[in-house]
């Protein structure tokens, strides 16, 4: 086990030993605020809403390339960084001899007179900045949903959506692809000197590699917070300043974010990103993509867990009721043996799930519907993106020779936990 983090911030590896003014918990944005060379970082809301406090963070992917990844930092604690790069505005011009040049999207947002009181902008830039490394010529539809988690109360996103679409031509290229192999060797070096992290001080924070070191410590700290996105316990924190005492942190267990596809299920790490579980589904599982394309955004789907979704039984998780009509298998494991429970076995009552005190979730495993089965997905809110459900409902319904032989009808945000109308279902059996 280690006692510090490291992470690359202004091409340089930094290693951090928590002390008194930095814990586990600490945000990555209170850690940048009190940076005298990054304020650029903004806290607006402190719970993953406004986007002012984005950054991007840089992870080696299969490729031995870097992907960049828009994140709030508000809701990141700053262990989850280990062995990662740490982009914020400030890293995004560069110098030509004696001349700063402005990177394209900063650059467009100039031209396209972007920014008013500039309280968001830095956020908005570094949204624009992952979509600029991650797609060319972007959609209309992807540029929204790329600033969807970044409020601008001047503007009204006519400029800011054009200047993204102007800047986003370049194929990904800027000065970060010069940087690129000197970042990766020094993420490769982290990496090599790398150990399970153990913290304690005042508060007992572990960030185990494996799932075999993870089912341990769960035995062993059965009244821990389990953490794997941090979307959820962050706000414990941020706005209820709670000081967690014994934390589980899964976010660096590779073994918990793979994806198995066949030509019958999907089986889905409990430690993938809801937007990567979002990008499978487009064409796999369309309703639970829909779920997913007004769930939080980007910036949040992209920290956010599949297993700490469903692990916080919240009667209004948008996905739960599409999980439901899709007939969901969840896979709990403990140091003890693994076991497969029914998504509508799943929840026991608000916020009460049947996982054990030393279970984790480690895999959500959905069966492709038969050809004769539809889906749908249907929310109702009080605004499109960035907004919890009123109520939310996951329908199935199977069809044979024209009469219903299946059919599943699941609500979220009317009871206690997502439920299934099951008279209803009861009296439609059978009907043409």
């Amino acid at each position: 086990m280690q006692q510090t983090i490291s992470f690359v911030l202004d091409d340089k590896i930094q290693t951090l030993l928590f002390d008194e003014v930095f814990g586990p918990t600490t945000t990555v944005l209170n850690f940048l605020r009190k940076s005298a060379e990054h304020k650029g970082v903004k806290e607006g809301c402190a719970e993953g809403d406004c986007g002012a406090c984005t950054v991007v963070i840089g992870e080696l992917n299969s490729d031995n390339k870097i992907t960049y990844k828009a994140m709030d930092s508000c809701l990141v604690f700053l262990p989850m960084i280990h062995g990662k790069q740490l982009v914020t505005v400030e890293n995004l011009k560069h110098k030509k001899g004696n001349q700063e040049i402005l990177h394209p999207v900063q650059q467009e947002m100039v031209d396209c007179n972007g920014s008013q009181c500039g309280y968001c902008t830095p956020g908005i830039i570094m949204s624009m900045f992952s979509l600029y490394k991650n797609e060319n010529k972007p959609t209309q539809e992807s540029i929204d949903d790329a600033l969807t988690g970044n409020l601008c109360r001047c503007t009204g996103y006519k400029s800011i959506v054009e200047a993204a679409a102007k800047a986003c031509v370049y194929d990904g290229k800027d000065h970060f692809d010069e940087n690129e192999k000197q970042i990766i060797d020094l993420l490769h070096q982290i990496k090599s000197e790398s150990k399970s992290i153990e913290i304690d001080k005042k508060q007992k924070y572990f960030q185990p590699k494996t799932k075999a070191e993870a089912f341990e410590l769960r035995e062993k700290m059965q009244n821990s917070v389990l953490l794997s996105g941090a979307t959820d316990v962050a706000l414990r924190v941020t706005k209820r300043h709670e000081v967690l005492g014994e934390i589980i942190d899964l976010s660096n267990i590779e073994e918990l974010k793979k994806c198995i596809i066949t030509d019958y299920v999907i089986k889905f790490g409990a430690g993938m990103s809801l937007e990567e579980v979002k990008k499978i589904s487009k064409s796999e599982l369309p309703a639970l993509y829909e779920t997913l394309a007004v769930f939080g955004s980007r910036q949040i789907r992209t920290l956010a867990t599949f297993g700490g979704n469903l692990g916080s039984g919240s009667p209004i998780g948008d996905t739960l009721p599409t999980l439901m009509a899709y007939d969901t298998e969840l896979k709990l494991q403990s140091k003890d043996g693994d076991r497969i429970v029914k998504m509508n076995k799943f929840l026991l009552g608000y916020r009460q799930t049947e996982r054990k005190p030393n279970e984790i979730i480690t895999s959500v495993i959905i069966n492709k519907p038969s050809v004769n089965t539809q889906v749908k997905f249907y929310k109702v809110s009080k605004r499109k993106d960035l907004d919890i459900s009123t109520v939310s409902a996951g329908f199935s319904v199977t069809l044979e020779k024209n009469k219903v032989t299946a059919i599943t009808l699941a609500f979220g945000g009317m009871a206690a936990i997502t439920k299934c109308a099951t008279e209803a279902e009861v009296f439609l059996m059978g009907s043409d």
